[in-house]
């Protein structure tokens, strides 16, 4: 089973960026612990601080991989257009936020990616992946 992670803007600082927020751990490390609770599993990591690059990694894999995970950062709450490639993909696809977009500023209040994709979750801290991962699993 090949599981894709999208991780948008300003992820690449996972770790050092904002820890009261988004904790002190780097993603690859994060990722590591993914990786070796799911060895039966392919899970890919792409990372891109550029809207177009997301949209074609989300075209390249949305028609061949079991699931995408997406935290497409502060694109979540602009991108039109990748609200859309997630629409147009048959892949499903759940959206991850490390914080809770609903206790922060609101315009974070609302996701215009999160209506087309199989589910939200919000507010789980690093370990929304792998609750993202699990629901691929598990149907």
């Amino acid at each position: 089973m090949k599981i894709q992670i999208i991780n948008g803007p300003n992820l690449n600082l996972l770790g050092i960026r904002e820890p009261g927020i988004y904790g002190s751990q780097s993603f690859e490390a994060y990722l590591e612990e993914l990786k070796s609770l799911y060895p039966a599993l392919e899970i890919d990591y792409f990372q891109s601080n550029v809207e177009g690059e997301l949209i074609n990694k989300l075209h390249e894999v949305g028609f061949s991989f079991k699931g995408i995970v997406i935290n497409a950062g502060g694109y979540t709450h602009t991108s039109v257009a990748l609200a859309d490639a997630i629409a147009g993909i048959e892949t499903p696809v759940i959206e991850v936020h490390i914080s809770n977009i609903y206790s922060r500023e609101e315009y974070r209040h609302v996701s215009l990616t999160g209506k087309n994709c199989k589910g939200v979750l919000t507010g789980f801290g690093m370990d929304g992946y792998r609750l993202a991962i699990e629901s691929f699993i598990n149907g």
